[in-house]
């Protein structure tokens, strides 16, 4: 693993640079919040020390008095707008609609969310729940060393390159905290996995030992426990940190660490740590009758982004029934033209002149009576009423090009850039 480790782990010379700007940018904001009471501190994995290579995706936390403002506390992004607009004049500052809004910017190619908080010592004093975010560095801090950080660190690669990384929603993936707190629980990143081929079905994993009876389900509020297993939030007792996983992106976890921890060679295991190649010409070697769309994403919170790629997906896989969909995905690019490709495998690329569209079963006689009325060329089989129907746009190309000019499709993306089919 130390192979992984040295492609993986920031190097001496990135950290300090990392370090530099976003100490700089603390300091810049710090000397404007001072008139609020408030003061920003580095989050997420820059504080836990568990963050990736190459990975400057930064979080900054802004902390306000928690009886100060706790009266204000759907104010505070208001209160924190004017401040950030005056501190980073020439940095284009986007403000994203959340529980509380929080604010992106770049700067020197990193970019930067700013959130605002309360400041609190216990989860219980939480008012949204982003106030317990820095709770969570401070539990990972006190129970990791630096060679357990690593293990995490190649927990969060693998889930990254076997695409099971993000608790967003259309994710619906592994948090960076439920891998932190999963290394910990395991203490090894080959533990881990072990442990994740034998996971069941509702099964706790409870880090901080909150229910020494076992009985975390009886006590746990029934809206918390709907996600295939239930990780207990170390700060929080009354939180399931895996609230947002779904049972597919579980499942592929244990076939994936399944297949890693019986791979036998070093080359083996490598390719577990591989991000896809989502090129049209990879793809295209894979995959027959390829439908590969480059667009344009419009401007929003990650998490719904993201849902509207998920939703054009599902609107094309209907509008091309005929065409039978064999398989579907997508990749968001993250790149600065805000980019995302959506790919599509068919059975077939042009439609035959006529086809037959399966009605109702006959015992159903309104129905039916419905359905004769608005097919001409029908007829019976296997007690269904059936009908020859003439087809239009047979080809894939002229039919993809009218569902893509919907306006649906139109709502969910800004623009599309480039179609290619092998």
């Amino acid at each position: 693993m130390q192979q992984i480790l040295k492609t993986i782990k920031p190097s001496t010379i990135e950290e300090n640079k990392f370090t530099k700007i976003y100490t700089n940018f603390l300091s810049k904001l710090n000397k404007n919040l001072k008139s609020l009471k408030a003061i920003a501190i580095i989050g997420g994995s820059a504080a836990k020390g568990t963050w990736l290579s190459d990975n400057h995706d930064t979080d900054i936390f802004v902390l306000f008095n928690l009886e100060q403002y706790k009266e204000k506390s759907s104010k505070l992004s208001d209160i924190l707008e004017p401040i950030l607009k005056k501190t980073f004049k020439n940095s284009s500052l986007s403000r994203v609609h959340g529980s509380r809004d929080y604010f992106q910017m770049l700067i020197e190619n990193y970019s930067f969310e700013v959130v605002p908080i309360l400041n609190i010592n216990e989860s219980k004093n939480a008012i949204n729940i982003t106030d317990v975010s820095p709770l969570h560095a401070k539990w990972v801090n006190a129970k990791t060393d630096l060679k357990l950080k690593d293990e995490i660190r190649l927990l969060k690669k693998f889930c990254k390159a076997n695409e099971l990384y993000g608790a967003e929603s259309h994710i619906g993936g592994f948090s960076g905290y439920i891998l932190e707190i999963l290394t910990i629980h395991y203490q090894s990143f080959e533990n881990t996995l072990q442990a994740a081929t034998k996971f069941k079905t509702k099964q706790v994993i409870d880090a901080q030992n909150f229910y020494p009876k076992k009985d975390a389900l009886f006590h746990l509020n029934k809206s918390k426990t709907i996600s295939p297993i239930i990780i207990i939030d170390p700060v929080d007792k009354t939180r399931n940190a895996a609230a947002a996983l779904n049972l597919e992106k579980l499942n592929q976890l244990k076939k994936v660490a399944k297949a890693f921890l019986k791979a036998k060679t070093k080359e083996e295991k490598l390719q577990f740590f591989k991000n896809k190649d989502y090129s049209f010409k990879s793809l295209s070697k894979k995959l027959k009758n390829l439908i590969y769309i480059t667009l344009t994403l419009k401007e929003g919170k990650s998490d719904v982004v993201g849902y509207k790629v998920v939703k054009t997906i599902e609107h094309l896989k209907r509008s091309l029934t005929n065409f039978e969909i064999k398989k579907s995905g997508f990749k968001i690019l993250n790149n600065k033209e805000n980019q995302a490709i959506i790919y599509l495998t068919l059975k077939r690329t042009i439609l035959p002149k006529e086809m037959v569209k399966s009605g109702p079963p006959l015992k159903l006689t309104n129905s039916v009576k419905a359905f004769k009325k608005k097919y001409k060329n029908t007829f019976e089989e296997k007690d269904k009423i059936k009908a020859k129907v003439t087809t239009k746009d047979r080809n894939i190309k002229t039919s993809l090009s009218k569902i893509l000019e919907h306006k649906y499709i139109q709502e969910k993306i800004k623009n599309i850039i480039e179609i290619k089919y092998n």
